[in-house]
């Protein structure tokens, strides 16, 4: 776990001084580097949904694990969560849970978060999260200074979600086939397209509801391939 302990040092460190610089920087510029944050998101997004191979158990799964999300109004329930931990920090905020949702999934659905985790749970040096924690550091900066406090709080998750795949490594690391990695990747990234809409205020979708698809996605690989 000193990959992902380390990760966690890094946003916070990062985010913090992202906040010190957020006093500072003019309101009128916000909405630039919002879209700025946007359009990366898009092509990070695009960059990854690339790596997928099976588009029919993509699109199963997309499809699938929306219906579930939504029956189980996952996006509804994250907000409350949200806005109770706003509250309870004593947050003004009205970016905190848009930063939260952003900074965690720009932190956790790449590549490097899966291959890393993956890598430190079946007892290999954790080189590759050790770098992750250096970018998403520096990432922290700018998305604290533009979205806010909301950003710290995503290594709450980030902890678990990153946490959980390192210690289910250790359990099972050496059965999931790197086309399984491939495809968790790319669903990932049509994820990440979606926030990065969102974000630049295209379409408000409901990025949370459709989280199932990547277990529904791990399911239809180890069944069909």
């Amino acid at each position: 776990m000193i990959g992902t302990l380390v990760n966690v040092g890094a946003i916070i460190l990062g985010g913090s001084i992202g906040l010190l610089f957020r006093a500072k920087i003019p309101e009128r510029l916000f909405k630039i580097v919002f879209q700025a944050i946007g359009v990366f998101t898009l092509y990070l997004g695009i960059s990854m949904a690339l790596k997928a191979s099976e588009l029919l158990i993509m699109v199963f799964s997309l499809v699938l694990g929306s219906l579930l999300g939504e029956l189980l109004r996952l996006e509804e329930r994250v907000e409350k969560l949200s806005e109770g931990l706003k509250k309870r920090v004593g947050s003004g905020d009205a970016n905190f849970s848009t930063g939260l949702l952003t900074a965690f999934m720009l932190f956790c659905m790449g590549a490097m978060t899966i291959v890393g985790s993956l890598e430190e749970g079946m007892g290999k040096e954790p080189t590759l999260l050790l770098t992750k924690s250096l970018m998403d550091g520096i990432s922290s900066v700018a998305l604290a200074a533009v979205m806010g406090i909301g950003v710290l709080f995503s290594v709450v998750p980030l902890l678990i979600y990153q946490g959980g795949l390192t210690l289910l490594a250790a359990l099972f690391g050496d059965i999931i086939p790197q086309i399984v990695i491939n495809e968790i990747t790319g669903i990932g990234g049509v994820l990440i397209i979606a926030l990065g809409i969102s974000i630049l205020e295209l379409k408000k979708i409901k990025v949370l509801n459709m989280l199932p698809a990547i277990l529904i996605e791990i399911l239809l690989c180890y069944i069909f391939l």
